[in-house]
């Protein structure tokens, strides 16, 4: 660094070699590094998660920006200052709901204090409890009231789904009639969304660019002379022509945007618009997020695309606990407090827009829409959707760059065109001197002067590439036009530029090149591989009583009659509708089976454990802890195994068998789940409820039952689709 540098300089040099030393391993103190320790520097530009970088971190990079022209080329990026508006009017919205939250929890313990009861339901409408009082329990969190509308019931959701006309275990009916009477005394799960901008904002931000001023300088100028040296028809064709294009150019340009944004909203609305998993009539339908109500059963498990509006594990409507295994939700979103909540009895409230962080469950649906502190906060934030992409934004960059070099350009040969006018040094055509002092009249030197600046003016005109941007937008909107025709929903404009220089294509498999149904089409029980899978007779009744078990109970899916009675549906995870598939065609029973045993506690299935277990009592009192998950994993704790007369076997001589199989099932692209358990002494099992909760499964030796591969079927047409690629690129 040279000792001359500005500080400005000094600082973007440091991002600099802070990047470079990044890239080198870090820069520590290790060999070859050049830092004496590399907690000791602090780089302002480093940003290590571009997602959540903070206002202040994304000012500094722009700040150490090279902006020609901010209100051409970011007139579609970030708004810093809109968006530390939005964060603050969010903190303010939040801090606001908390004090009243807390006033209102001051009061309740006041008056529970003081033994004043809680307001008895008001009936309202069909139902038997008001919208003001149903909201307000569950925003205030107000365990009082749940209690008291709860009545005698141990579980406290029983007596609010009762005013409410559900059943917690089948929700609700479903039909239109009833969906329709819910939402209008509850609401329906919308929000209000600010419109966005109007075609005349555009008209009025399109015109606003410097290059357009200069134009439209220009074209007065133009208009002026020629109106003054060439009479009024000339000078209209002269000026005229400019101010057409001018116009052409903003109308266009704002056309475009408008249209863009237009595009952008119905992206938006297509992107909110999530189907989850509701229970209605005994059923797992999916349904909109928008169709939900008050009054609906939702399950919840970590991983599910069941959320409000923002696409990830959340919660989507406001609500109470019905039942819960493990369930931990990441409240930070609306309490500000970067801390898992655990819900159970005692914490049964759950809010809209919060994460499910682990275990799963089922809720009761009590707020939706602006009826939750969600709706109500996002009522308050509009979105903006507006970008350019990186072609244009660098076509604009290089559009500006010969703006400003031409209004250079054209500057110093104005001075130097005028500085020859009034020294005498220009002539006309005919050799005498346009401008002598004393001499000239006053009406031949303006039309000097005007001319002079005329030819100025040109230079600009010329020099500026106008089009060019211009175009761009225009072939990038017609090609997002064409890929929207084509069912391909495009978020980005620059999705269609990167899509004309793609050498390699990247797809997403299931769903996409497969059908997402998976099927188990390969079963190994004990040493035995089981062909076809779903054959039956080749299986001990032992073995195939415990393995419906298993099947029955460690899963988040459900079996249930199709609504026409002509088959049987299967709702769950991929990998949980293939076991329940494959246990349906070996004649599983599953509401049979899942009454002859009750729950004990649940060990939700996760990524990081890669297998999930559940402890079920046996009608004869034993307690069996059943897991399934990765294959390798559940050999790995399994010490025995049931052969084909179900004696139990040590695994331990036929470890290889069992390797060698999951390696054969993995060649093939299968995925391997295997299925175990294990026998519970009585005295091991917690007694009291709340341990029970905290209960840690045994998940050594294990029984190993079965071990399957599981295929999701190509779609047809996919390796036809492939070659003809591969013949493109």
């Amino acid at each position: 660094m040279t000792t001359g540098s500005s500080p400005k300089h000094d600082d973007l040099e440091a991002g600099i070699i802070g990047d470079v030393a990044a890239a080198d391993g870090g820069g520590g103190d290790g060999e070859g590094g050049g830092w004496e320790c590399e907690d000791d520097f602090s780089d302002p530009f480093d940003i290590a998660n571009t997602k959540n970088a903070s206002l202040d971190t994304l000012r500094r990079w722009r700040q150490a920006t090279l902006v020609l022209n901010a209100s051409r080329r970011f007139r579609y990026t970030l708004d810093l200052k809109r968006e530390e508006e939005k964060d603050q009017r969010s903190s303010m919205i939040r801090a606001h709901a908390q004090v009243i939250r807390a006033a209102l929890l001051f009061k309740l313990a006041g008056q529970r204090a003081i033994g004043t009861t809680v307001t008895p339901p008001n009936p309202s409408a069909d139902y038997s409890i008001a919208l003001d009082q149903l909201a307000s329990m569950t925003r205030d969190h107000n365990i009082s009231a749940l209690q008291q509308y709860g009545g005698a019931s141990l579980l406290l959701v029983k007596g609010v789904s009762e005013l409410l006309k559900t059943n917690v275990d089948r929700g609700i009916a479903g039909d239109d009639n009833e969906l329709s009477s819910r939402r209008s005394t509850f609401g329906s799960n919308t929000y209000p969304i600010k419109e966005g901008q109007s075609f005349l904002r555009f008209l009025w931000e399109a015109w606003q660019d410097l290059t357009l001023i200069i134009l439209i300088i220009a074209a007065i100028a133009s208009l002026a002379l020629g109106i003054k040296s060439e009479g009024l028809q000339e000078g209209w064709y002269d000026g005229g022509s400019i101010f057409f294009a001018v116009l052409l150019v903003i109308f266009v340009t704002a056309i475009s945007d408008y249209r863009q944004s237009l595009q952008f909203q119905k992206l938006n609305e297509e992107k909110r618009n999530i189907h989850l998993e509701v229970i209605r009539g005994g059923r797992r339908d999916k349904v909109s997020i928008y169709d939900l109500v008050v009054g609906d059963v939702v399950p919840l498990k970590i991983g599910d695309q069941a959320i409000c509006w923002n696409q990830n594990s959340e919660v989507p409507a406001d609500g109470i606990l019905i039942n819960g295994h493990s369930l931990a939700i990441d409240e930070s979103s609306m309490t500000g407090e970067s801390k898992i909540v655990r819900k159970d009895q005692k914490a049964p409230f759950l809010m809209s827009g919060c994460m499910v962080a682990d275990g799963a469950g089922t809720m009761l649906v009590t707020g939706v829409g602006i009826n939750t502190e969600w709706g109500l906060l996002m009522a308050s934030i509009s979105e903006d959707t507006g970008e350019e992409t990186p072609l244009q934004v660098r076509l604009n960059g290089v559009a500006t760059f010969i703006g400003i070099v031409g209004l250079a350009v054209a500057l110093s040969v104005l001075a130097v065109l005028l500085a020859r006018f009034f020294t005498g040094t220009s002539r006309n055509s005919d050799g005498t001197i346009q401008f002598v002092r004393g001499r000239t009249s006053i009406g031949a030197t303006v039309d000097g002067v005007i001319k002079i600046f005329t030819a100025a003016v040109t230079i600009v005109v010329v020099a500026v590439p106008e089009g060019l941007p211009l175009a761009v937008t225009l072939t990038l909107a017609y090609s997002m036009k064409k890929m929207m025709a084509d069912n391909a929903l495009v978020r980005r404009l620059s999705a269609c530029e990167t899509m004309g220089s793609a050498t390699t294509i990247c797809s997403d498999k299931t769903g996409t090149l497969t059908l997402n149904q998976m099927t188990v089409v390969e079963a190994y029980v004990a040493r035995q591989k089981v062909d076809p899978p779903e054959d039956s007779s080749q299986l001990n009744a032992v073995v195939l009583s415990l393995l419906n078990e298993s099947i029955a109970q460690n899963t988040a899916g459900s079996v249930f009659s199709s609504k026409d009675g002509g088959g049987i549906e299967v709702s769950g995870s991929p990998t949980e509708k293939a076991l329940l598939h494959w246990g349906v065609k070996f004649g599983m029973k599953f509401d049979i089976v899942r009454s002859e045993s009750t729950v004990l506690h649940v060990s939700p299935f996760n990524s990081t454990k890669k297998q999930g277990g559940v402890a079920v009592r046996r009608s004869d009192s034993q307690v069996h802890a059943h897991w399934k998950g990765a294959a390798e994993i559940i050999l790995a704790s399994s010490t025995r195994y049931l052969d084909t007369n179900g004696c139990l076997q040590s695994i331990d001589k036929d470890m290889g068998f069992f390797n060698k199989a999951i390696e054969d099932m993995a060649a093939r692209s299968l995925r391997c789940v295997a299925i175990a358990y294990r026998t519970c002494e009585n005295d091991q099992i917690p007694a009291d409820e709340e341990q029970l909760a905290q209960w840690q499964l045994p998940e050594d030796d294990l029984v190993l039952l079965a071990i399957v591969g599981i295929k999701d079927p190509c779609r047809e047409g996919v390796k036809d689709a492939v070659k003809y690629a591969q013949m493109l690129v």
